[in-house]
């Protein structure tokens, strides 16, 4: 057991320590904040210790919230300089939906055109919540044609989409996770795993359905994608 713990600690070690620096990348200051808050908050109740009589008692629990504040702020501060840096970036959104938290079925990329615009699904208690990526204009197209899709399988279950940016209407990547986790709930464990099961069924027809072989007929173009 203990050597399990001592070859596990090294790795989480290791792990802090990349998170650090490509934090530190996107962000200078992350040490000078992370270290400020640790002592203010230390400071404050070693004082408050002094004040009543206790500086010991004081001084250990100040350690511990002190440690407890600075992790906060430092995870908070990694999580947006990991979101600058996947912003933009085609699948962005599927990195973050696969996050979100448990309850939630994630999909990536159920849809997508030769403009790497995406869609990605995710599937919980709020329903089902199509996430595209991509042009504005451009994935309108993909949603509705994804929509369509599902409505012949899961015509009863409520369907959101959202586009990820920073344009009017859309919502930005550092708030996709909160947006998901908002959406009211109205399905329950079982509806949602017969939601799921169903959608897993409709990919499955869809990959086998067989295709046409032998030559292209004569004066049939190949549809364009949008």
């Amino acid at each position: 057991m203990a050597r399990q713990e001592t070859s596990e600690n090294p790795g989480r070690l290791k792990q802090i320590a990349l998170t650090y620096k490509m934090t530190k990348r996107a962000d200078p200051k992350v040490g000078l904040v992370v270290a400020a808050v640790g002592l203010v908050v230390f400071g404050a109740l070693l004082g408050a210790g002094f004040a009543i009589g206790h500086p010991v008692y004081a001084g250990i629990l100040g350690f511990l919230l002190a440690f407890l504040a600075m992790a906060i702020i430092f995870g908070r501060r990694a999580e947006r300089a990991a979101f600058g840096q996947m912003e933009g970036q085609p699948g962005a959104a599927a990195a973050v939906l696969e996050n979100v938290g448990r309850g939630w079925s994630v999909t990536p990329a159920v849809t997508m055109n030769r403009n790497q615009d995406i869609v990605h699904r995710a599937v919980g208690k709020a329903g089902i919540v199509l996430v595209a990526e991509g042009n504005p204009n451009r994935v309108k197209g993909l949603l509705a044609s994804e929509k369509r899709k599902m409505s012949r399988v899961v015509s009863d279950v409520p369907v959101h989409d959202v586009v990820v940016g920073d344009g009017e209407g859309q919502v930005p990547l550092k708030k996709l996770r909160t947006t998901l986790l908002k959406l009211p709930r109205v399905l329950s464990g079982a509806q949602v795993t017969t939601v799921n099961d169903r959608l897993r069924a409709l990919g499955d027809m869809m990959k086998n359905m067989p295709l046409p072989k032998g030559p292209m007929p004569k004066g049939m173009r190949m549809p364009r994608g949008r």
